[in-house]
């Protein structure tokens, strides 16, 4: 008998409401830093690709945040802002 997605849906479902409220908060905690270094790669290899010079772990953190708030032009002009006090 095949899986269908209902049912691993439901099973994910059934893990997270099982968790403690700590436990929940460490798992968002993790995925958001994978996330953040799974972007970071990415800015790094598109930037090598270009022929940029290396970024420093201060310039990464403000494109990664650009790419995962880009959306919010609030938030991403405050990133412009900061970026501009980032030595190069």
């Amino acid at each position: 008998m095949a899986i269908v997605n209902s049912d691993i849906e439901t099973e994910y479902q059934s893990r997270i409401d099982a968790m403690l409220p700590k436990e929940r908060v460490a798992r968002s905690l993790a995925m958001f830093q994978w996330m953040r270094e799974m972007i970071g790669r990415q800015v790094r290899q598109e930037a090598a690709a270009n022929g940029d010079l290396p970024l420093t772990d201060e310039q990464l953190k403000w494109q990664c945040a650009l790419r995962m708030y880009g959306a919010e032009p609030a938030i991403v002009a405050l990133i412009e802002r900061r970026q501009k006090d980032v030595s190069c």
